[in-house]
């Protein structure tokens, strides 16, 4: 079986949309970006705002949209991600152990930033699911607690029920490493999938949730966690359901999820099941959750690609 020998790791490569936005947000053309935020699905236009908070500059150009337009929720969404993205790129995704208290001040001082637009921004527009999944992120970074996350999650599901992002965003709050615990976790994960339309990527829920709580562990403890019969019969039930399901196509969280099970079929051992996996990425890869297995992710994807399409690991 013929296969593609680069890995590309942009996700504009999986969601030309984002190449769009970028270019328009570049001209500080604001009314041409509204135009396609506006023409996306709830989820994507959170994808969308999300896949451009990190440009540089946004801060100052947003703010005077939002002086020209309070109400602009687009706007309102996307400085707090913004801003939110600046904090966390000062705190890292270390562990907690491994955060300076400097780093942890200034981390704070940016989200505290972002609450303050954010909190403006569900004010004038409560029913926009781009704010709320923005102020789950900044809820688990100012360490709010779990019940502030789950009220955040509830007007989230109120304005769009399933709306994958914010779900995602809960998930992590719910990891032990944060507020929750396994059992929170799996419990969410399974009910969020069972609720959500057949065909979605919410499948991604189940194979986070067990991709995180086995690489909570020693590498002995991984192959341990996986050989658990419920935990292998919840991931296949979760990809019957998401990208296994004939609904399945190309919208948000289409190759995160793919990616994710990828790296899931590749750990049980599942030959077919990876192989199959990665025709449906074709050449495109995720830096999660692979990172989690090695820093040099391109490597790691270019290798189980091999040994799933025939070859030796």
């Amino acid at each position: 079986m013929s296969q593609p020998t680069d890995v590309v790791l942009d996700r504009a490569a999986a969601y030309p949309a984002i190449t769009a936005l970028k270019a328009v947000l570049a001209r500080r053309d604001w009314p041409a970006c509204r135009a396609l935020l506006d023409s996306a699905a709830p989820m994507d236009r959170t994808g969308l705002l999300r896949a451009v908070c990190e440009e540089q500059g946004l801060e100052e150009f947003l703010r005077g949209v939002l002086a020209a337009d309070p109400k602009d929720g687009a706007a309102s969404a996307l400085l707090g991600m913004h801003l939110t993205d600046v904090g966390w790129k000062i705190r890292t995704s270390a562990r907690a152990q491994y955060v300076s208290r400097e780093q942890f001040a200034a981390f704070h001082d940016w989200l505290r930033k972002a609450e303050l637009v954010l909190m403006d921004g569900a004010a004038y527009c409560p029913k926009d699911p781009a704010i709320w999944t923005a102020r789950m992120t900044s809820a688990r970074g100012l360490q709010l607690g779990l019940a502030e996350s789950r009220r955040r999650h509830d007007r989230l599901m109120a304005a769009d029920p399933h709306h994958l992002p914010g779900q995602l965003q809960l998930l992590q709050m719910l990891c032990p490493k944060w507020s929750g615990t396994w059992e929170q976790l799996h419990q969410f994960a399974r009910e969020a999938i069972q609720a959500a339309p057949p065909g979605g990527a919410h499948g991604l829920l189940v194979a986070e949730a067990h991709i995180e709580h086995a690489f909570d562990g020693s590498s002995q403890e991984i192959v341990s966690y996986l050989a658990n019969d419920q935990v292998r019969a919840e991931i296949y039930d979760a990809a019957q359901r998401s990208i296994w399901h004939p609904s399945f196509g190309r919208g948000y969280g289409w190759l995160e999820a793919l990616s994710t099970f990828a790296l899931l079929f590749t750990l049980l051992d599942d030959q077919r099941a990876a192989a199959a996996t990665f025709t449906a990425m074709g050449n495109l890869g995720t830096e999660m959750p692979w990172s989690y297995v090695n820093e040099d992710v391109v490597t790691q994807i270019r290798q189980a690609r091999t040994w799933a399409f025939g070859g030796k690991r």
